[in-house]
């Protein structure tokens, strides 16, 4: 499990060695629009510091041995095999695990739901103070918590997987591989880098946050955006490049990662006073983003214009909207409300599909969530202290298991690539969930 780490983070500091080989040379033959066009999508300092013509130094040694390979008989692809000697690299995606539901298709569905499978929950850590929220990587690899007392907690799946084992040979196993200390009030919410090793905090002290988690001993943050409002969640664009922010203004700040630019909407709809973001998502291209906002709307806006495309005024009635969140394949999406309902929106005309009834939470910022597979719907019942599972497509409630915490949990968050999910508490406690096979 470490080497698996290890090598993780190895590959992440290969790719960003040779970004700034590459960024380096570009400049120093002055190819400056090549170099400012490489640094920016990578992320890689302009001023970059690199040995002249290091890049084609290592070049020539590198063409050198593969010559002497060759006219020995070894071929280049049986040196460089990563498919079976190395890990895949941070951010690559495992393929799912069914494809996604269409819940179009389908009309009568009585009589057909699917029972979801029995999970072990396990208690992984502590903070000081409430967890509200976390997100796994895309990967699924990594799990990241924030919380009020200011912190934010990363975990390796791996290992959380590996502590839940009944003969953990090795004494105890400590999933908490990094803890983050850079904000001066509570963390709202976090998102991971969709290809480098970077985790991105949005908090109520107005800032957004970039953590390196590649390095062991860093506790603090290596870029810092100063935005105008309570953050209160962010959602990197998939291709890393930009992201999105909703704070206490209605509309969403949309971020340059690389010059820290701020846009706004020059065509958003009239939005009242109670218009704060609670949510933001991107779809999975990034085509479009989705809003939950405080006075009850879900907002669709496009990804290209950062036009609001269409307002869905009252979604949760004249109560919040708390969560809004894609489907896979970004023809639906998924709202929670403090009206006590999960709906499902199809996103090209607005229309209600479906609604999971039978949950309480007018109370906290409760989320809804698919599991992988799109199958199942999951949410809180927060008089009952319970989390209540439906089937997606018939929206027939399925399961109810007690959450463990005391209190009701405040955050729901599934991994987007096997089953297991977690759960963030009242009680500042984190619990981790996955399937019994």
């Amino acid at each position: 499990m470490e080497n698996s780490l290890e090598q993780t983070l190895q590959d992440g500091k290969l790719y960003r060695h040779l970004n700034s080989l590459i960024v380096a040379h570009l400049r120093d033959n002055n190819l400056n629009q090549a170099a400012s066009a490489v640094a920016s999508a990578t992320m890689t300092p302009l001023n970059v510091e690199a040995p002249p013509n290091k890049l084609l130094e290592l070049l020539a040694k590198g063409l050198a041995v593969e010559k002497d390979e060759m006219l020995r008989g070894v071929t280049s692809s049986a040196l460089f095999d990563l498919g079976s000697s190395l890990p895949a690299a941070y951010g690559s995606i495992p393929a799912p695990r069914t494809a996604a539901v269409d819940f179009s298709a389908v009309q009568d569905t009585k009589g057909s739901s699917k029972s979801f499978p029995k999970h072990e929950t396990r208690h992984l850590s502590e903070h000081k103070n409430i967890a509200r929220c976390a997100r796994f990587s895309p990967d699924g690899r990594f799990v990241a918590t924030g919380s009020a007392d200011t912190s934010i907690k990363l975990f390796e799946v791996a290992k959380i997987k590996q502590m839940m084992l009944p003969d953990a040979r090795d004494g105890p196993v400590r999933p908490v591989i990094r803890t983050f200390y850079d904000h001066i009030q509570p963390v709202n919410d976090l998102d991971f880098h969709p290809q480098n090793t970077v985790l991105i905090s949005g908090a109520k002290d107005h800032t957004i946050k970039f953590f390196d988690f590649s390095k062991m001993t860093a506790k603090r943050a290596f870029r810092v955006i100063q935005d105008t409002h309570n953050v209160r969640s962010v959602s990197f664009h998939p291709s890393g490049d930009f992201l999105l922010a909703g704070t206490d203004h209605p509309i969403p700040h949309l971020y340059d990662v690389n010059t820290f630019q701020c846009y706004l909407s020059s065509n958003a709809p009239e939005i009242g006073v109670n218009g704060a973001i609670n949510q933001v998502r991107y779809s999975s291209t990034g085509g479009m983003y989705v809003t939950a906002s405080k006075d009850g709307a879900v907002r669709l806006w496009d990804g290209v214009t950062a036009n609001c495309v269409r307002s869905i005024v009252g979604a949760h009635g004249a109560a919040e909207a708390t969560s809004a969140i894609f489907s896979k394949d970004q023809r639906f999406v998924l709202s929670s409300g403090k009206d006590s309902t999960v709906k499902l929106w199809e996103v090209a005309t607005g229309r209600l599909v479906k609604q999971y009834l039978g949950s309480t939470h007018m109370q906290l910022r409760c989320q809804a969530v698919f599991n992988d597979t799109e199958e199942f719907v999951l949410s809180i019942d927060e008089p009952s202290n319970e989390i209540v599972i439906w089937d997606a497509l018939t929206a027939e409630k399925v399961a109810r298991w007690p959450s463990n915490h005391i209190g009701a949990p405040r955050w729901l968050e599934h991994s987007p690539t096997e089953a297991a999910f977690v759960s963030c508490g009242t009680d500042r406690s984190i619990r981790f969930w996955k399937e019994i096979l």
